[in-house]
């Protein structure tokens, strides 16, 4: 019976061995679990998310020619495809012979007018040599007009014969005939003034025209050679093409998607935290990343913002809180967090790949 109760005894001692030993245990993990849990902070929904560059063309034709293939690498500025520029090509052509054209009238302008003004300059000579001639026959009648008056005089007094005064009034209206000529001769010298003067101004209405078609034609040129480029469509960034939903031969429409380039050096996560989790989460805290195609790869990051609203008020239909049946739900904010440089030097990393950030926080 002692027996019996010593080995009770024993075996009570080793279960309250082990179990002291358990509830120790116990206790160390959970308080190491709850040590982790206040320094790391961890969602599951989280997303790589990143550029997409949707290439489509800005003018319709037939594609001639495509120089890539589905998820190919491209670098900035590569050739992905050409459409078949021949029409363009033309119309290239016909503007610019539209614009030599007008061009060629303009220099015809150029020339009239270069013509009219040295006409011009020739009839403002004509009326100074008028002018000239008007002063002249001017001072002649003046000079007529005493010689008839002594030849009068003269007359009347028997000094001088009939004749010799009459020619002296023949004189006289002869300067008279030929002042009244030579004011003619400047008024009509004047009137051709004014006229070619007119002349010149429509020529250079018509050469504003022709330089305002010029300047028209000339935008009409650049749009068919900017259109015409357009038929060669490059890479807009480095990345992979991915999306192509277009083939040799097909017809496209200008703003038709025709293929993506994703440049995966620079995608980033978004974590969809509990609004309850970021009371210690701020900028430039790292993170640990891991995603679940990789389980055995961790990727390193930083906090770079926190997004200024919930997801839910973003929404298409963003919940409405004064319907007086508001129920209290723990909203999710995104949280932007950057890669760091070299964590994904061979971009195994792509858009849309669900991802499990960890925030490590100082402890408070």
């Amino acid at each position: 019976m002692d027996g019996v109760k010593t080995i009770n005894n024993k075996r009570r001692k080793v279960a309250i061995i082990v179990f002291s030993a358990i509830v120790l245990i116990g206790a160390v993990t959970l308080y190491f679990y709850l040590s982790y849990k206040a320094t790391h902070i961890t969602t599951d929904d989280a997303f790589v998310e990143g550029n997409i560059h949707t290439i489509a063309s800005k003018v319709p034709g037939s594609v001639k020619m495509i120089y890539v293939k589905d998820n190919q690498p491209v670098k900035k500025g590569d050739l992905l495809l050409e459409i078949d520029p021949a029409d363009f090509d033309v119309k290239v052509k016909e503007a610019a012979a539209g614009l030599d054209a007008e061009k060629n009238r303009l220099f015809e302008a150029e020339k009239k007018i270069e013509v009219a003004k040295r006409k011009l300059s020739e009839f403002e000579a004509a009326v100074e040599t008028a002018k000239a001639n008007l002063q002249l026959q001017e001072a002649n009648l003046r000079q007529a007009e005493r010689d008839m008056k002594r030849a009068e005089a003269l007359f009347n007094k028997d000094a001088i014969s009939k004749e010799r005064y009459e020619k002296t009034k023949t004189a006289y209206e002869v300067s008279d005939a030929q002042i009244k000529a030579a004011r003619e001769q400047l008024r009509q010298a004047e009137k051709t003034i004014e006229t070619q003067r007119a002349v010149i101004r429509q020529i250079d209405a018509e050469k504003s025209v022709l330089q305002s078609s010029i300047r028209q034609r000339e935008t009409i040129l650049k749009a068919e050679q900017l259109n015409y480029g357009y038929t060669k469509v490059y890479a807009p960034s480095d990345g992979y093409v991915t999306k192509k939903s277009v083939e040799i031969g097909n017809h496209i429409q200008a703003g038709q998607p025709l293929m993506a380039v994703v440049p995966l050096d620079d995608i980033w996560i978004i974590a969809n935290y509990k609004e309850t989790q970021l009371k210690k989460i701020k900028p430039g805290q790292s993170v640990k990343i891991k995603v679940d195609t990789y389980p055995g790869k961790t990727f390193m990051g930083q906090v770079e913002s926190i997004m200024a609203g919930t997801g839910a008020v973003f929404s298409l239909f963003p919940p409405e809180n004064a319907t007086g049946n508001y129920v209290k739900v723990v909203q999710r904010i995104p949280v932007k967090i950057l890669l760091d440089r070299d964590t994904d030097r061979e971009h195994i990393l792509r858009i849309g790949m669900s991802v499990v950030p960890t925030v490590i926080v100082e402890n408070e």
